[in-house]
């Protein structure tokens, strides 16, 4: 799904990173924590964690993202496994955290009763609400004007759905960030670099549709002329296991 670390932090990245401690501070993640990282992906959260003085662990199900991930961050343990299946005795963790990765599970019940399986503690999710999130929502709009079918799951993007899936006595929260474009070619050529299904769908794109797509970007974007901002809102919702 994902191209590569470059493509991933340059598309989502700017958004993911400061997500990352309004996350941490709202699953109260505190020094010598020892948290479990779900689908940490190029490590956004992950980077949060450890300044925090967190003990660090990762389930990643990108091969790719996990070697890498290893590769900068040799002292931790990194396991290449989807949330269905973490590899981890029951209780290990204090702190399970899933950042912008349940509706992309294959199955997000079993994912999240794996997280709190493994965490003895607190077990918290976040996703981008689906009309929030400008950046993915101006994609889906112009998608949608050009016959194409949406590219993000609809599903576990709002707190109620989040709430749902976390249990009784979960609490939710809206979590909001913003990212900065130097211009409308810094956000084109963002997407155009295939991270995640809406890069993979423009970079499909071929000659006139690649061009009514930019164009329909750019006046769905307002026509910015310079430097100009996206906001994104993250539903996350979060329960204890103590």
């Amino acid at each position: 799904m994902w191209s590569s670390d470059s493509a991933y932090d340059s598309f989502m990245g700017r958004f993911s990173r400061r997500l990352a401690p309004l996350f941490a501070d709202f699953a109260g993640v505190s020094a010598d924590d020892h948290v479990l990282d779900v689908g940490a992906g190029t490590g956004a959260l992950t980077e949060e964690l450890l300044r925090r003085g967190a003990a660090v662990a990762i389930a990643e199900p990108s091969p790719d993202f996990a070697a890498s991930l290893q590769r900068r961050l040799p002292d931790l343990d990194v396991r290449a496994a989807p949330a269905e299946q973490l590899p981890w005795p029951d209780g290990t963790f204090d702190v399970a955290l899933a950042q912008l990765v349940v509706a992309f599970m294959s199955d997000a019940w079993t994912g999240v009763g794996e997280m709190k399986r493994v965490s003895g503690g607190v077990v918290a999710v976040c996703m981008w609400d689906y009309e929030g999130q400008e950046l993915l929502a101006s994609v889906n709009h112009v998608r949608a004007r050009m016959g194409e079918p949406p590219g993000e799951p609809p599903r576990w993007r709002t707190g109620p759905e989040l709430a749902e899936l976390l249990g009784e006595g979960s609490e939710v929260e809206p979590l909001d960030v913003v990212a900065d474009y130097e211009d409308f070619e810094d956000f084109w050529s963002a997407l155009l670099g295939g991270a995640g299904p809406h890069g993979a769908w423009a970079t499909s794109l071929e000659g006139e549709r690649r061009e009514t797509a930019r164009t329909e970007l750019l006046r769905e974007l307002g026509d910015p002329n310079g430097s100009f901002t996206l906001s994104g809102r993250a539903w996350a919702a979060r329960v204890s296991r103590g």
